[in-house]
């Protein structure tokens, strides 16, 4: 994958985040939950930019190991929706059907 398709498709990421984060329920559990995947989801593609203008190969790979961690809790915080049955898979894909169209 080259790296404008990348950045591509990292933005659609955190646009589907913002949807999911917009539909969750406005109590305590789905307020924090919110935060925490709002931060991670649309940081993916933020950092991932800051990793292609690095300045040195260090910077870079570095960069690249904090997009690697945001993604992973990402992931971390959609499972922990879908098991503690805030949204369903169905739901998630609902969402995403929706981006597509836009």
């Amino acid at each position: 994958m080259n790296e404008e398709l990348f950045k591509k498709r990292t933005k659609q990421l955190a646009i589907r985040i913002i949807r999911v984060v917009k539909a969750l329920p406005n109590d305590l559990v789905g307020q924090v939950i919110a935060k925490q995947l709002l931060r991670a989801g649309t940081s993916i593609g933020a950092n991932y930019r800051a990793a292609c203008r690095a300045k040195s190969t260090a910077d870079m790979i570095n960069k690249f190991k904090i997009v690697e961690e945001e993604a992973d809790e990402t992931l971390y915080w959609l499972e922990l929706l879908i098991e503690a049955e805030i949204l369903t898979v169905a739901s998630l894909k609902t969402l995403r059907k929706k981006q597509k169209k836009s």
